[in-house]
């Protein structure tokens, strides 16, 4: 027991001896009851070295760490405005609420968006919009090149990578409890294939990691057979290899020892109460040529279901040496899934959370450019990943080249996740990512797992009829002209000013042709 600990436990141990006697003795020994452990936490303070504040100033420096364990929700609750939230303001939170509870999500009185400020983006709207049903009951997009065959149709907007683990059991469950009533997939994140991953027999998109969790041998290295096994499970319907994620590219996943219970570990294949840290890199290949074997590979042991690969965009070379690998092995992913640098997670470094890794929207339009300039982008579908939420976050992103989008907060959201900011202590409040059973426990599958379904169905529904607005009949019309970007308080540009389109095979040469 720590020292402060046996100062307040002494503390109120007085309290209460004192209170006993005061029954027998004179009133005035009610005033020891304020007075004693005031002095006690005084002698304390005074006698601690750690803090400088509580020495100078005992008892009143308490009132200091108390305002400031409470400055979250201070700040949350009654200081910030409803555009001023971070990383999602209340609007967005507020958006997600109201659409996974089916309540009316229509906002009065007008735009709270400062219109004329630069960044403030809007969609061209059509004098000759079209009704939504025109456009069409949620399209899909079929995933798989001439060498899937499996593949699979997969949903505008799908749950992004989160680990069992990062997220607890019950979050995971409502989760893919959803996915199966939607129609859409549910990323595994890197933390391997678990029981409650698959009991609801929700489509996943199974993530290999730099850690190969529930695909590795005892040395930690990619193990073909227990690979096989967990691919070839029905629920399996795409694997997404990791190279690295918007939150912390290059530094490998983080999964505190607290975290890392009995049952996670079994799942992983590792040691339990231990902090695990992925590898920056893989093991399986080290160059662009291995890397498109390593793909053929896991494509041939899951018996040819579509095998993709993630990243946040740092060294544009390395992109373009893949592109090339892809050409020059003819083996060519069935998809690539591209996080920005303001992508979540439940632990990162600050440097590598702030400052490190391309933004979502500059990381797509690179992908999709190359991959188009090298005449691949036909073959290859692309996946936006990165603090998506809403319907016009879908149509910007499809506008910039993407055929599919990810989101993961707006998930955690839609299952009572509040933005507590607290990820990573294990001490979620609402029981989303945290393996504290007594937390959890507040976390109600059936329910949140009807939320999430809700949230799906509503924000898809909303894209179509800002598709339907623009007087378009499919999401493959939407294109870098419909999306408009302040620059300056008198100048407008488009995207496709922003970012012009490049020619097909433009990057091709004689070597690669």
């Amino acid at each position: 027991m720590k020292v402060r600990e046996k100062f307040l436990f002494t503390s109120l141990f007085i309290i209460i001896l004192i209170g006993v006697i005061s029954q027998f003795w004179s009133p005035i020994l009610w005033s020891f009851i304020i007075v004693t452990p005031l002095i006690l936490v005084g002698l304390y303070d005074i006698t601690q070295k750690k803090h400088t504040i509580l020495r100078n100033f005992p008892v009143l420096g308490h009132f200091r760490y108390l305002l400031e364990s409470v400055r979250p929700e201070i700040m949350q609750y009654f200081v910030e405005t409803d555009t001023q939230g971070r990383p999602f303001n209340r609007i967005f939170r507020t958006l997600v609420y109201s659409r996974s509870k089916k309540e009316t999500s229509t906002t009065p009185f007008g735009t709270q968006m400062n219109v004329y400020r630069s960044g403030y983006e809007w969609m061209d709207h059509s004098m000759y919009a079209k009704h939504t049903k025109d456009v069409g009951e949620f399209p899909r997009v079929t995933v798989g090149n001439k060498d899937c065959k499996q593949p699979y149709s997969m949903s505008l907007l799908n749950i992004s990578a989160m680990s069992f683990g990062s997220l607890s059991k019950n979050a995971v469950l409502a989760m893919n409890k959803g996915a199966k009533m939607g129609g859409f997939s549910h990323n595994t994140g890197e933390g391997g294939l678990s029981p409650h991953h698959l009991k609801h027999e929700g489509d996943l998109v199974w993530q290999i990691g730099t850690g190969y969790f529930g695909c590795r041998d005892k040395n930690g290295n990619f193990s073909d057979k227990t690979f096989q096994e967990g691919a070839q499970k029905h629920q399996v319907k795409m694997i997404e290899i990791k190279l690295s994620q918007g939150a912390k590219p290059g530094h490998g996943g983080i999964l505190p020892a607290k975290k890392n219970t009995p049952e996670i570990a079994k799942i992983r294949h590792i040691e339990p109460y231990n902090d695990v840290h992925s590898p920056p890199t893989h093991s399986a290949f080290s160059n662009p040529i291995e890397m498109m074997q390593f793909i053929k590979k896991c494509k041939d042991l899951s018996g040819g279901k579509p095998v993709g690969f993630k990243l946040c965009v740092g060294k544009k070379q390395e992109f373009i040496d893949l592109c090339e690998a892809m050409l020059s092995t003819n083996i060519i992913p069935d998809f690539i899934t591209v996080d920005g640098g303001e992508g979540g997670t439940g632990a990162a470094p600050v440097e590598f959370s702030n400052s490190i890794g391309m933004p979502l929207r500059d990381g797509l339009v690179f992908v999709h450019d190359t991959l188009v300039g090298y005449n691949l982008k036909k073959d290859i579908k692309i996946i936006a990943a990165g603090k998506i939420v809403s319907g016009f976050h879908m149509a910007r992103v499809i506008a910039l080249g993407a055929d599919v989008c990810n989101s993961a907060r707006a998930m955690m959201l839609s299952v009572g996740c509040i933005q507590a900011l607290l990820c990573n202590t294990n001490t979620c409040p609402v029981g989303v990512a945290t393996q504290n059973k007594s937390l959890m426990k507040g976390l109600v599958v059936e329910d949140k797992a009807a939320r999430v379904k809700n949230y799906h169905h509503e924000t898809v529904h909303s894209f179509l009829e800002l598709l339907a607005a623009a007087g378009l009949n499919k999401p493959e019309e939407l294109t870098r002209n419909h999306i408009n970007k302040r620059v300056g308080l008198n100048k407008v540009m488009k995207f496709s000013e922003l970012y012009p389109e490049v020619e097909v095979g433009c990057l091709l040469t004689k070597e690669t042709a």
